[in-house]
């Protein structure tokens, strides 16, 4: 957590560390000068497991920040994220912060990377998606200094403050409507889990919940990639072709879910009475299509409003309390869930 005296790192700290003086932990920070390599492993493990960032800022005091926010997310590909961006952007824009974006493409190690150039240029505050870190990437967010408010998700321990929704609630609640709706044979597509932490607590307490029924996934269809029609199609074929006497289909995303609307409607299958669907996020992008999927709103323009509030309110008072807020989802039954 982040307190009131956290101070940022300085040389001497890695200096102490790794025992060699400021000048060599310096030199071995900037790639530069004849270091050994055992002294230079030495330092650069001795500031990872201290989560130390060089200052980039040439000349400036170890207390010295920019007014820039370091945002790192997953992907600008998946349709959640840019309207978190646009409830950041639209909070930010009224103060003198600015956001500046960085990906990871739901990998850890590239994570790290971001958040270490990031930190590196002294940002006053990082808004970054979700609990799940490296050791590497902890340490550095812990010893910032900074107002860290990590996004999407709630079901865990913050390192400083969070905003999101419970997965797992979210993941119980659509499983108590289908089953209410009287859907007993259910089918699971979704992205291949490992890395995408949210969507594998959506599918714990989604599982839970039916567990707790005497009901149980009846088939499963994964993926990695894109979230895409074409994917969506192709999964719920072959889920189709596999277990024809499915007749729920809950899909982890949206797109993958239009997707499946399109193939069901494409058979000619009487929706929601022989077959029904649902997704997850809300994404507006697909209120066109021939039948509105039942989905669950993931409130993202919202996260991203309360993320950069918090960063506003914490770099004004630099001694306020960390937040801990979360919002909560709702389902839209659409067409292809029966009420």
């Amino acid at each position: 957590m982040a307190s009131d005296d956290t101070r940022p790192l300085t040389l001497r700290d890695v200096s102490e560390a790794s025992g060699v003086s400021e000048m060599t932990v310096s030199r071995v920070l900037r790639n530069r000068g004849d270091v050994s390599a055992a002294t230079r492993e030495r330092v650069l493990s001795a500031a990872k497991s201290l989560g130390y960032v060089p200052n980039k800022i040439a000349g400036a005091l170890a207390s010295q920040r920019v007014n820039l926010v370091a945002v790192i997310i997953p992907s600008l590909r998946n349709m959640v994220f840019p309207e978190v961006m646009s409830g950041i952007s639209a909070v930010l824009e009224e103060t003198e912060l600015q956001p500046v974006v960085g990906v990871t493409d739901y990998l850890p190690e590239k994570e790290e990377r971001v958040l270490y150039e990031m930190l590196s240029w002294r940002p006053s505050g990082v808004i970054i998606a979700g609990l799940e870190h490296t050791d590497a990437s902890r340490a550095m967010l812990s010893a910032s200094g900074i107002p860290v408010v990590e996004i999407m998700d709630v079901d865990g321990t913050p390192i400083d403050s969070m905003v999101g929704i419970s997965h797992r609630r979210a993941g119980r609640k659509m499983a108590q409507a289908i089953l209410k709706a009287g859907y007993q044979r259910i089918g699971f597509l979704g992205t291949k889990m490992p890395l995408d932490h949210r969507a594998r607590k959506r599918f714990e307490g989604f599982t839970g919940a039916l567990a707790k029924s005497g009901v149980e996934v009846a088939d499963q269809e994964f993926y990695s990639g894109g979230s895409a029609l074409a994917k969506g199609r192709e999964m719920t074929e072959t889920l189709l072709n596999r277990d024809p006497e499915l007749d729920f289909l809950y899909y982890s995303n949206d797109m993958i879910a239009a997707g499946g609307l399109l193939t069901l409607l494409d058979k000619g299958i009487d929706i929601p009475d022989q077959i029904g669907l649902a997704g997850f996020n809300g994404v507006e992008l697909l209120d066109g299509l021939p039948r509105k999927l039942a989905t669950m709103d993931a409130c993202r323009t919202e996260i991203g409003r309360k993320a950069a509030e918090i960063i506003s309110e914490r770099v004004n008072t630099p001694d306020g309390a960390p937040s801990v807020i979360e919002l909560t989802p709702k389902i839209s039954y659409g067409d292809t869930l029966r009420r």
